[in-house]
């Protein structure tokens, strides 16, 4: 339990780091007086100041924050947060998230460098139905009743799909194109289509791992809105440190790269969260900012910064009832 919490920890901090940093470089980058660059909160484990900036560790390892010269409040400073240009405001608060998003996508392609990303080259198991019919390793998979395919993914969606079914395979073979006709077996254990193919990993490839990388990142948002948008926002849903405990001593028990995984699909979910409209959030931010494009006068700064404290307290309500759900249901 020590090293998940440790792990837990460490993974946190990691995603806090990059989302605060996003927002600290961006606010350097446009010459805004940083005051404090801060990783968790409550009481100081950590303080020093460097040049005009306080760098704290603070007991409570649960977010961060990079404390920007009104920012919340009126100031006649012309380095302030308030009186750079619009742009320059946008691009400070939208880089947090970006940062999350950017990491989860280079910690999808570590784990592709190091695991081996799928492509639709096969190896074909002797005396299979794919076999049998034809289909040899080193075979590229084409296309499947006629739809082309770009994924290892889609080959498997649409086999496993067609138990007991006979299907139209085209494989590349050199420069040629040969037509195969195979029919699916049904898998005893996960009642699914087979044929006796298995995807040829590449590994230590780093431009496709990378590339590979991002598509995942881009994948992963793509299913979080389509699930926010089908089925809401549920508190069931909802995961706070208690729950990530458990999943990361869950993940960790299938080795270090399903725990970079999970770190990555962590870091894609707390980039979009954060673009969320909820006041205190980074989302909330922008909206005052396209309000401010809007009607050409900024909101008053103060009273923004009282609208991002009672959603920051909110948070912390929700935050707490979230622990105490997650110590129910796990422990």
């Amino acid at each position: 339990m020590g090293f998940t919490i440790l792990l837990s920890v460490l993974i946190l901090g990691v995603l806090v780091i990059a989302h605060e940093f996003g927002h600290f470089i961006v606010a350097k980058k446009s010459d805004m007086k940083v005051n404090e660059f801060a990783i968790g909160f409550g009481p100081n484990i950590f303080s020093k100041k460097i040049g005009e900036t306080v760098y704290s560790l603070k007991i409570f390892p649960l977010g961060g924050y990079v404390r920007i010269e009104g920012e919340d409040e009126k100031t006649s400073d012309p380095r302030a947060f308030a009186n750079k240009p619009l742009l320059a405001r946008m691009a400070v608060v939208f880089a947090g998230p970006f940062m999350n998003l950017f990491l989860g996508a280079l910690l999808f392609s570590v784990v592709a460098f190091c695991t081996g990303i799928t492509t639709t080259k096969v190896d074909v198991i002797p005396n299979s139905p794919a076999f049998n019919a034809g289909i040899r390793s080193g075979d590229i998979i084409y296309r499947i009743d006629g739809e082309k395919i770009y994924s290892w993914e889609k080959v498997v969606d649409i086999i496993s799909n067609r138990p007991n079914e006979e299907i139209s395979i085209e494989v590349k073979r050199g420069e040629n194109i040969i037509p195969i006709k195979v029919k699916t077996q049904l898998d005893p254990e996960t009642k699914r289509g087979i044929i006796g193919i298995k995807s040829k990993l590449i590994k230590y490839a780093f431009f496709p791992s990378l590339i590979f990388g991002f598509n995942r990142m881009f994948y992963v948002v793509k299913m979080i809105i389509i699930s926010i948008v089908t089925t809401g926002i549920r508190t069931q849903d909802l995961v706070g440190p208690v729950g990530m405990v458990h999943i990361v001593g869950e993940a960790a028990k299938f080795g270090i790269f399903n725990v970079i995984f999970l770190a990555a699909i962590i870091s894609i979910n707390l980039g979009l969260f954060n673009l969320f409209p909820i006041p205190a959030l980074d989302g909330s931010r922008i909206v005052f900012l396209l309000v401010e494009l809007i009607r050409k006068k900024p909101v008053d700064p103060e009273k923004e910064g009282m609208i991002h404290f009672i959603g920051f307290a909110l948070l912390i309500l929700l935050a707490i009832f979230i622990a105490y759900k997650d110590f129910i249901k796990f422990y």
